[in-house]
Formats: structure tokens, C-alpha cells, sequence
């Protein structure tokens, strides 16, 4: 090679390496739509990092969350619905969570308005992530929440359950147990006491008349309905209320972790087993959550193993990776498993 080729050739390179570099966050710069980046594939293999960091987790759930609407342009219950449960508990004034937070408003009141929504599950879904998001950041109940809210009722069938998405991918899109405990958290969680009102009560009497005749399925069930539990204090009796605590405790692993594929005997698309032996990010953050909303205190014993493990098992990108509970791929819940190890660590600071 000549050397005016060899010169061309390194200039290149330093080009490459400099964009490159360019293109990084730097560490004290807030994650916009227009900076955003994917933070690369879900991967088991991907290094646990050196020390637990909130910011890092933060950080990945902004870059995911806005990355998931630039390509996606929609909500998804596995990355900007979760999202928007875990990151005011945080930081509620992220430039990108002000950003999600305006585009599920938007999806409300606009998108609706002009065409209906995709399904019903987008209701009670967009209902759940407004309510909660108000409980966690101005403590009242905001008119388009209430909109989203008053809606999820018209949409209750009969039997007092939702047409839930059931596309076999668990544990959100799977069933219609889901739907149910999840629009149960929505009535419960909202400020201003909004299961007082008039359409909340009749729906929640409709949807206690579901959960009397549609007992829970699996231990995700059962964890759900102790999160809706949680807020509204009649879904369970007392005795189903310890009985479901101590199941989700007897499923804790040796390490201070859950696995997610132990909290259901889930099929998989890829014909292969759920594992059920490995802690994740979803289970445990999921488990260790829960039972800080169901009473638990923070120095309990099956708490402190778990948050343990969760400063243990942060990967580099900020993320805790979490095995998909339907296909070996994407591992999306991976999104969601990072929002639900948040929630825990902040119900246990």
C-alpha cells in the first residue's frame, strides 16, 4: 500500500472513531427524542457492571422508552407504559420523561378523538400508567387520566373483565386475568379518590364479581391481584392475602432473586422450557415490589436478599436483563424488568 493510501486509509479510521465517539451521551446530558439511541441488543452475556448506579438505570430506561416511540410511534406494556410507573419515582422532571409522559396525553386526547383506540387493553393500559404516574408526581388526579379512567368502563364486558390481548406472550399480553387486576390497580392507585366516583364503584363492583367467579391461575395472578390489593383493601381476604405473600416468598432463589418464568406455567412460542431456576431482573424486581406494597417491611429478610441481589445483578448499560417469557429474541421484557427493579429500589430506600 502507498503511503498516500495508508494515510487516506488511518484518516478514515480517525473519522470513524470520532463519530463514534460523538455520538455517545455524555454522562451530564439529559436523553431527548432527538439524542436518544438504542443501548444495544438484550443480552444474558452482557457484563454485570462494577457498581449498582440509579443514574445508569435511569438513563437506560430514557434512551429505551424514547427509542421505543421514535420507531414504534405507539405504547407498549412491556417499555413506556412500565416507563412511566417507574420513572418519576426518580426524577419526574427528565426531559424525556416529560416527553413520554405528553405523548400518552396525546394518545388520549388527540389519537382517540380522531380514530378510536387500537384495542380495549390500550385503554385500561393508558388509564393505569396516567394514574399512577399522577399518584407519583402531582398527587392529583389530571383530566386526561380521568378521561383515560372513565373510559376503561365503558369498555368492561359483562361478566366485569376486559377483552384483553392475548397473544401468547406472557405475562402482560396473555390473558385476561391481567387486564383485570391491572385496571383494578388503575381505579386503586388514582388520586382524589377516584374509585369513589360513580362509574369507578359500579365498575369495581362488576370487575370483585370477576375475580369471585375467575380465582387467579398462576403466581403472577396471585401477585397482581396483592398489587391491586394494595390500594383498594377488599380484593382479598385476609387468609388469601398471607397465602399468596408466603407463595411468592417460597419461590425466592438461594442467590435473593425470582425468576419470571416461575411466577407461571407458560408456554413457550420456541417450544423450549421457562426457566425457573435463574433470578431476573422482571421476577425480581416484580416480587420484591409487590411485597413491599403488600406490607412487608424493608428490613425483612426476603427484601433485603432481594435488593441485594439487585445491586449485584445491574448490567453496564443500567439495565437488568430479563429473559423473554415467550421467545428466545429480543428479551423485551427486559424493559419492563428494569422499571419494576426501580420501583423496588425506591419502595425500599
Amino acid at each position: 500500500m502507498s503511503k498516500g493510501a495508508k494515510m487516506m486509509n488511518k484518516i478514515a479510521v480517525l473519522s470513524v472513531l470520532f463519530f463514534a465517539a460523538s455520538s455517545v451521551l455524555a454522562d451530564d446530558e439529559p436523553v431527548t427524542l432527538e439524542n436518544a439511541k438504542p443501548v444495544g441488543p438484550h443480552t444474558k452475556t452482557e457484563a454485570i457492571a462494577k457498581s449498582f448506579s440509579m443514574e445508569r438505570a435511569t438513563r437506560y430506561l430514557d434512551s429505551a422508552s424514547l427509542t421505543w416511540q421514535k420507531k414504534s410511534n405507539c405504547f407498549a406494556c412491556h417499555t413506556n407504559f412500565a416507563y412511566l410507573y417507574a420513572r418519576p419515582l426518580v426524577d419526574a422532571k427528565a426531559p424525556a420523561h416529560q416527553t413520554v409522559r405528553k405523548a400518552l396525553e396525546d394518545l388520549v386526547e388527540i389519537r382517540w378523538e380522531k380514530s378510536k383506540p387500537r384495542w380495549d387493553a390500550e385503554v385500561v393500559a393508558s388509564g393505569a400508567a396516567l394514574a399512577f404516574n399522577d399518584a407519583a408526581t402531582t398527587g392529583k388526579l389530571h383530566p386526561t387520566t380521568k378521561k383515560a379512567l372513565d373510559r376503561m368502563w365503558t369498555v368492561q364486558k359483562k361478566d366485569g373483565g376486559w377483552n384483553w390481548l392475548k397473544c401468547s406472550w406472557p405475562p402482560m399480553e396473555n390473558d385476561d386475568h391481567y387486564g383485570a387486576t391491572l385496571a383494578a390497580v388503575a381505579a386503586g392507585v388514582a388520586p382524589e379518590e377516584y374509585r369513589k366516583s360513580d362509574l369507578a364503584k359500579a365498575g369495581l363492583a362488576k370487575l370483585k364479581l370477576y375475580f369471585e367467579k375467575n380465582p387467579p391461575e398462576n403466581l403472577h395472578h396471585k401477585a397482581m391481584l396483592l398489587w391491586a390489593n394494595s390500594y383498594l383493601g377488599d380484593l382479598l381476604k385476609a387468609n388469601e392475602k398471607q397465602a399468596y405473600v408466603d407463595e411468592l416468598l417460597k419461590t425466592q432463589i438461594a442467590d435473593g432473586g425470582w425468576a419470571g418464568g416461575g411466577f407461571g406455567d407458560w408456554r413457550r412460542g420456541d417450544k423450549t422450557m421457562q426457566d425457573k431456576s435463574t433470578s431476573d431482573g422482571y421476577g425480581t424486581g416484580f416480587a420484591v415490589y409487590v411485597l413491599r406494597r403488600s406490607g412487608l417491611p424493608k428490613d425483612h429478610p426476603a427484601i433485603d436478599k432481594g435488593i441485594a441481589w439487585l445491586h449485584a445483578n445491574q448490567r453496564e448499560s443500567g439495565r437488568w436483563w430479563s429473559r423473554s417469557l415467550f421467545r428466545d429474541g429480543s428479551h423485551l421484557l427486559t424493559n419492563a424488568g428494569t422499571a419494576f427493579a426501580v420501583m423496588a429500589l425506591a419502595e425500599t430506600k
